[in-house]
């Protein structure tokens, strides 16, 4: 029995998460715990009084960390200090590691016997595969979303982890959007409509500015190849409107933009390609079945760092799921907009190459599929782990 839970959710996932959790946590219970932590309105919804507003976590690059460190720092402490305070039965902290785990080590320091479980692994497997060894100092256990992590922060002397399933899996939309996709597999894109190209340049600013440029210049050449049997679609965050009508001024083609979750995934049900910046939304489409082809810009300093950092074959979830190359990946000044447009021809064109591609998503689709919603098993592990270390 939790009675009394600590969580930290430093993102919009991370707050989605950590809420599907708790709410688990109450139904397994019988009744919903005591919250203390960070969190945004989902946590929030669930009872926590965040003691700050979550969204001076969500930091993307290095740069940004930087920037914010004194203000990240500050809150280390207060969060850590009001937790200790309160020795609740557990802390479960979810993702945003440069937060979290900075956190979870100072209330393990004072609270050794604390039961702390990490909902979301670092990317150990990308780069600093060192972290998964001194986490073993301050995490207890964690809940990885990722089919693949067991194995590998096993081989890395990391924590215990229990692959829960990840939440896209369970999302209604994303599987409406699977099933038409598979209900139009047997016809090739463009012989009876329009082929239709998503165009996904990211969703924060300095990604899409970073990006615009490639995505336009990649799509004309599939214009080039398709000439008017190509639509091309970008689904807007909502907030990004003005941003994206102004790096699409500089494009020579018709775009049709669609604004929300449920124009998105309306999108995604009728796509037959993408050109996408590398993150969570290369597993969104594989899950749906899109062919999809990758690439990225990172700001200056993460450039300068990163060839010495990251450890990873793949940056694309895909490829590392499914432990092969479905994603071709463009990055930094291996982009070339004429490779990218071709190879975007040939995933609609080639009837062979889309349906190997196709037959390599549905692994993908296989590997992440677990039997019951992902908070369940989240929940489960959870209890199990404090009963286990309560009462060894």
């Amino acid at each position: 029995m939790i009675g009394r839970l600590a969580i930290i959710a430093g993102e919009h996932s991370g707050d989605l998460l950590g809420a599907g959790l708790v709410r688990a946590l109450g139904e397994k219970q019988g009744r919903a715990p005591e919250l203390i932590g960070v969190g945004g309105p989902a946590l929030e919804a669930q009872g926590l009084k965040s003691l700050f507003d979550y969204s001076e976590l969500s930091l993307m690059g290095i740069s940004a960390v930087l920037a914010k460190l004194p203000s990240l720092i500050r809150r280390i402490r207060q969060t850590a200090d009001a937790i200790i305070a309160e020795r609740p039965d557990c802390l479960v902290i979810v993702d945003s590691p440069d937060f979290t785990h900075r956190v979870a080590k100072r209330v393990r320091k004072a609270l050794p016997d604390l039961p702390i479980i990490n909902y979301v692994c670092p990317t150990v497997w990308a780069w600093k595969p060192g972290r998964a060894k001194s986490m073993t100092g301050y995490i207890d256990h964690v809940l990885g979303v990722f089919p693949f992590e067991p194995e590998v922060v096993m081989e890395l002397g990391g924590p215990p982890l229990t692959y829960v399933g990840h939440r896209l899996t369970r999302v209604p939309e994303l599987g409406e959007a699977r099933e038409r996709q598979l209900n139009g597999r047997e016809t090739l894109p463009g012989t009876e409509t329009p082929v239709t190209c998503l165009l996904l340049p990211g969703s924060r600013r300095g990604e899409i500015s970073r990006l615009a440029d490639d995505i336009g210049k990649s799509a004309e050449v599939l214009k080039e190849r398709l000439g008017e049997n190509v639509r091309f679609v970008l689904p807007v965050a909502p907030g990004r409107e003005a941003l994206i009508a102004e790096v699409m001024a500089n494009w020579s083609f018709d775009v049709e933009t669609v604004v929300g979750g449920e124009a998105k995934w309306d999108a995604f049900g009728r796509a037959d390609v993408a050109i996408a910046a590398s993150g969570t939304v290369l597993l969104e489409l594989a899950l749906v079945g899109i062919p999809a082809i990758s690439l990225y810009r990172l700001d200056f300093i993460a450039s300068q760092i990163a060839p010495h950092v990251i450890k990873t074959w793949s940056a694309a979830l895909p490829n590392l799921i499914a432990d092969r190359v479905i994603v071709h990946e463009y990055l930094q000044d291996q982009i070339r907009p004429e490779r990218i447009g071709r190879l975007a021809w040939q995933l609609v064109a080639d009837e062979k190459t889309r349906a190997a591609v196709l037959a390599d998503l549905d692994i993908v689709h296989g590997e992440m599929a677990v039997e019951r919603p992902p908070e369940e098993n989240a929940a489960e592990t959870v209890l199990a782990v404090v009963d286990q270390l309560k009462n060894p």
